[in-house]
């Protein structure tokens, strides 16, 4: 049962949900807007359980408790292990001056603990993507659709990735109400593990699914490049050697030339005399070589030879080998110069075609990653304490270990407590929404007792683990991930 409840003119067949801004009056047997609360036998419940996560015991631990136990062993044959209340299904602190819902005590490793624990509601929030692909996606700044209506846009590339930019303020609350909506289911599919289509100015659709592989256009990505046109000269240019009097690594971002290449300088190699369009940055480096697009090295070629500018009839000569491939080796072709120094496609030799290979072999599986990102605020730190900027300076000074539904957390430096999570990393549909809109995340704070009370914190309002438990016989146990850190352990310095 929630204590926002508050009973209306009807006592029993309507109540209100004072959970978020809305304040929803639900009726009898009937749910909120926002799906997480209703209205059972005239009081107001939460829908969704409780969830704590359950920490792995170590093998040893868990077959022999008794061994190098530090406290005195009580008969079980496989130790219980401990448990960690999480934001998910906890509620919410809003209207802002009430204390968390869960104010947690707990002992670990001899030191006592309190963990802070609610869900925010966070209009501040949106989801930084990062696509492993090739392919262009759009132009930097441009505009990213979600049924019509714009939802972020496309940020800066990184290597071997492109990078989205989702959310956000302005678009939950800055434009109109549909464009609102709209970007609040976004972000919650998104956060929740769904896929999501995503229409992007001049550029392509992109379906997006955490921990999945990118599907550009209707074709699914399977590989993210290895490098840049000149890291794979770099990188392979002693096993091209003796097989190839050039090799182009056709790149949008920096196309490699071997023999002009400080790498082919290395290894001696003659110059080939074949030179590329574009803008020579140092030798063997060329820019702009194309169009971005989805052909060859994310550029628009679909004909390699169309990147050659001139061959120099002084330096090229007849039966020069020429290696082009892409960075993610999925495209290749070898060419000989006949009499005219004119590139006539071969069979690709097998020594030439196991370094492809090995090209692809060295690419990563491309996979979509979802970062929830969020600005903790007003009501998570006023729940905490009523001195709010003291709680922002424990997590800056690595005291209290913030967790979103106990999973880790990235917090950025500077002022404020901005965070961001691995949205796998929690359990799943760990998310939620209320219809102002905004985003509900799970968050925790866990620092030790005395910390807490040095925070000024909500003293009186703290339970110990085990009367948490018992008075939610009803709550969902989960496995916590093994390679998440444990929360209740201090958080580590940079």
């Amino acid at each position: 049962m929630s204590d926002t409840a508050t009973k209306t003119e009807t006592p029993g067949e309507i109540v209100r949900c004072d959970a978020c801004p809305v304040l929803c009056r639900i009726r009898l047997g009937k749910s909120g807007a926002c799906d997480r609360y209703a209205n059972h036998g005239g009081e107001l419940v939460r829908l969704d359980p409780l969830v704590v996560t359950e920490k792995a015991a170590a093998r040893e631990d868990a077959l022999v408790p008794f061994l190098g136990a530090a406290e005195e062993w009580d008969g079980k044959l496989v130790a219980e292990p401990p448990v960690f209340v999480t934001g998910i299904g906890s509620g919410t602190t809003y209207p802002d001056y009430k204390p968390a819902p869960f104010i947690v005590a707990a002992a670990w490793k001899g030191v006592d603990t309190v963990t802070v624990v609610t869900e925010g509601i966070f209009s501040y929030c949106g989801v930084k993507v990062k696509i492993d692909t090739d392919r262009h996606l759009g132009p930097e700044q441009a505009a990213i659709w979600v049924d019509g209506e714009p939802v972020g846009h496309v940020t800066t590339a990184e290597y071997g990735s492109q990078m989205l930019s989702l959310g956000g303020v302005r678009h939950l609350t800055g434009g109109s109400k549909k464009e609102g909506t709209v970007t609040c289911a976004t972000l919650l599919a998104l956060c929740n593990g769904e896929a999501v289509d995503l229409s992007i100015d001049g550029g392509s659709i992109v379906t997006v699914q955490a921990g999945k592989p990118p599907i550009v256009d209707g074709e699914q990505e399977a590989r993210m490049r290895v490098g840049c046109g000149s890291a794979t000269i770099g990188i392979f240019a002693p096993q091209w050697q003796g097989h190839a009097d050039e090799v182009i690594v056709v790149d949008d971002h920096i196309t490699g030339v071997l023999s002009e290449h400080q790498a082919g300088k290395f290894l001696d190699m003659r110059p080939g005399g074949i030179r590329v369009r574009g803008r020579k940055s140092t030798p063997g480096r060329y820019f702009q070589v194309a169009e971005p697009g989805s052909g060859w090295g994310g550029t628009d070629v679909t004909d390699p030879l169309t990147i050659i500018e001139k061959i120099d009839a002084k330096t090229a000569w007849p039966g020069e080998r020429l290696l082009m491939v892409s960075t993610t080796g999925e495209d290749s072709a070898y060419f000989e110069l006949d009499e005219d120094l004119r590139p006539v496609v071969k069979p690709m030799p097998d020594p030439l075609q196991i370094v492809v290979d090995r090209i692809g072999e060295n690419c990563e599986p491309a996979l979509c990653t979802v970062l929830f990102m969020g600005g903790a605020g007003g009501s998570l730190r006023a729940g905490v304490t009523e001195n709010p900027v003291r709680l922002t300076r424990s997590v800056q000074d690595m005291i209290t270990r913030v967790t979103c539904g106990g999973a880790p957390v990235y917090v950025w430096p500077g002022g404020g407590i901005t965070l961001m999570v691995d949205v796998t990393r929690l359990p799943k549909a760990a998310f939620g929404y209320v219809p102002t809109p905004a985003l509900v995340a799970p968050i925790e704070f866990t620092l030790p007792r005395w910390a807490y009370e040095e925070l000024g914190g909500y003293m009186g309002t703290i339970r110990p683990l085990d009367e948490v438990l018992d008075q939610h016989p009803d709550l969902r146990r989960q496995r916590g991930r093994p390679d998440n850190p444990w929360p209740y352990e201090p958080p580590s310095g940079p």
